[in-house]
């Protein structure tokens, strides 16, 4: 019932962000072709409440991403000591998650080379964003080389590294650090995950509250860019969501490959018995909601047992989350080639470490809460500028429904993968139906 609120909720904020993201493009593409009262004082006040609010959401940034990770280690150790089959499912999580990650690279860039951003649209959209800022950190991510990313893969000050941005310091330092407390003694582990859970839990609530004026930041953000774009920011929106949505469509049809050749089952039979599950992620935009019947179809058409399903799709739910690494990379790599980030090798390793630590720690927040928790630091970690991700927030409603279409996918894939030798080959035959 709490869950069905949280998505109504949800679903009522996305319409309203969605709302001022065209009202504000409207107005200001309408104050650009006839004026505004007050001229350039309006403009500044303007783009000074879009920034506030942007500001706020960054704030949490790095408290979040470090308490999420150091809650997430501990959730994937307690399921690491139920014993094999769990460990089992872990494995196949980790391997799906890497091949992910490298082919959200291959299929983003491929996607680019082949359907490439408006040159026009985007030089007018990036009119909107501060040109200095832009200039700066893309310069920055060019800077220093292989070498240097090694070197600051450990932070020699982890405070300094925070104030810094240097958000794959802090990844690799609360990794480090969530572990560590895995092998304390329990009277000292359980204060630990209590006191990052408060935090993570708290951070939450902050950015719930700044979303809650997510319609009036959305708006002054986007009549700044009305104001220097036009309404040919509108464009470069529907390119962006078309991107996004294909590379994960590309990744939901090679697991349909990877469960007839690793599950051992045919491409018809695992085709038809997900169907109504993803209809359910569909509608629901949420993978737990779905987990009932994720469960029924993978016992009752996969060949699942139910102590295998009932150990391994709430684990997948709990922990896992294929599209994550996928999508998020696909909204930086755009941002990247809007403003003209060059994505080098250090650069695609840096933001394919976070975007694989950051899944596992974004797991079950809601969709608009782990949009900044899960690009942000991505797009830090690889240089690119976050002034657009607002934007990108209100037209994240389509996207977000290929990205739980793909996850309740993977889990039944995963599912009859762990079987493995044990499924049942036709499960309605073995019933006698």
């Amino acid at each position: 019932m709490a869950q069905s609120r949280t998505a109504a909720v949800m679903s009522s904020l996305s319409l309203r962000v969605l709302v001022a993201l065209v009202a504000g493009l409207a107005a200001g593409a309408a104050a650009q072709a006839w004026g505004i009262p007050g001229g350039t004082a309006s403009v500044a006040a303007i783009d000074a409440l879009g920034q506030l609010w942007l500001n706020a959401l960054r704030m949490t940034i790095i408290p979040l991403v470090f308490a999420l990770l150091v809650t997430g280690i501990a959730s994937i150790a307690d399921a690491t000591s139920t014993g094999r089959l769990a460990v089992k499912a872990l494995i196949v999580f980790a391997v799906l998650l890497v091949f992910a990650t490298t082919y959200a690279f291959a299929a983003s860039m491929g996607l680019h080379a082949i359907w490439p951003i408006n040159i026009a649209e985007a030089r007018a959209l990036l009119a909107g964003v501060s040109p200095d800022q832009a200039a700066a950190v893309a310069e920055g991510a060019k800077s220093g080389g292989f070498g240097a990313f090694v070197a600051g893969l450990a932070p020699s000050n982890p405070i300094k590294a925070a104030a810094d941005d240097a958000i794959l310091a802090i990844v690799v330092f609360a990794i480090a650090f969530g572990f560590a407390t895995t092998r304390l003694p329990g009277r000292l582990r359980q204060p630990i995950a209590i006191f990052f859970e408060a935090v993570a839990q708290a951070m939450i609530v902050i950015v719930q509250w700044v979303l809650w004026a997510a319609p009036v930041g959305v708006f002054a953000l986007a009549m700044g860019v009305g104001l220097r774009a036009g309404i040919g920011a509108a464009g470069v929106l529907a390119h962006y969501i078309a991107i996004v949505s294909l590379a994960i469509l590309g990744l939901i049809l090679i697991l349909y490959a990877v469960a007839t050749v690793w599950g051992r089952i045919g491409l018809g039979r695992f085709a038809q018995g997900i169907a109504p599950a993803q209809v359910v992620a569909f509608s629901t935009q949420s993978s737990l909601a779905s987990l009932p019947i994720m469960v029924e179809r993978a016992v009752g058409r996969l060949g699942v047992s139910a102590a295998t399903a009932g150990l391994v799709l709430p684990l997948a739910v709990a922990v896992f989350r294929i599209t994550s690494p996928v999508a998020n990379l696909a909204v930086v790599i755009y941002c990247a080639h809007l403003f003209g980030v060059q994505i080098t090798l250090p650069v695609m390793v840096a933001g394919g470490l976070t975007a694989m630590a950051i899944s596992v720690g974004t797991v079950g927040l809601p969709g608009q809460i782990s949009f900044f928790a899960s690009v942000a630091p991505i797009a830090l970690a690889m240089g690119v500028p976050l002034e657009l991700l607002p934007l990108l927030l209100a037209v994240e409603v389509i996207p977000d429904i290929f990205r739980t279409v793909g996850n309740v996918t993977a889990d039944l894939t995963a599912a009859r993968i762990v079987e493995g030798r044990d499924a049942v080959a036709d499960p309605e035959a073995a019933a006698g139906i």
